[in-house]
């Protein structure tokens, strides 16, 4: 990701309203994208975003320059949208296999394409939605944000074995309810296509 201009910052640290409007310009898509995959809902993704950055614009005194802003802004994200997830008990995250392939072709803008794009995000949600909510923010930072391992450590406060076991447990779990649905779907519409029998 992209970090913002030093002397933007600056002029948003020493109050500077403008500046900080261009940093909300800067990291609004990235911000969005990281509540929409946690907590499942545009709706919810966009009340997420603009508390997290309120969040930040109350707490950029507090900044630490020697981190990436970046980091700094995805980890209040991350965990306020942890801390609602936590509030409504819902498990939560994501796969490299599954992302490569419920990973849209954007060179083929047509309806079925749409339909079928639509399709794949919400199996993506319904996948995120299996994990804990630790679990889904590694993922989501890992895969949508490209963090390394480091910065997700540094992002949700873990050490970097825990992040490591993290992903790994998620992506083991992720494979699982995978292939689970897969068999399922399959099972189901062998039953609809032919003979109960097959």
């Amino acid at each position: 990701m992209n970090d913002i201009d030093p002397k933007i910052l600056s002029q948003a640290q020493h109050g500077d309203e403008m500046a900080f409007n261009e940093i909300v310009e800067t990291f609004q898509t990235p911000v969005f994208n990281l509540c929409y995959r946690m907590l499942g809902t545009a709706e919810e993704a966009e009340d997420a975003a603009q508390e997290s950055f309120w969040r930040a614009y109350n707490a950029i005194q507090k900044y630490d320059p020697a981190r990436s802003f970046g980091t700094w802004l995805l980890s209040i994200a991350a965990h306020y949208c942890i801390d609602q997830q936590r509030r409504r008990r819902l498990p939560v995250t994501e796969m490299d296999e599954i992302m490569e392939e419920t990973a849209a072709d954007t060179n083929i803008p047509n309806p079925e394409h749409a339909a079928v794009e639509n399709e794949h995000q919400t199996q993506i949600q319904e996948l995120l939605d299996t994990l804990p909510e630790l679990d889904r923010a590694a993922i989501v930072l890992r895969y949508w944000q490209d963090y390394s391992e480091e910065e997700i450590s540094l992002a949700l406060n873990i050490s970097i074995s825990a992040v490591k076991s993290r992903l790994h447990r998620a992506r083991k779990k992720l494979a699982t309810v995978w292939e689970n649905k897969s068999t399922t779907t399959s099972q189901v519409e062998r039953m609809h296509n032919g003979s109960p029998a097959f």
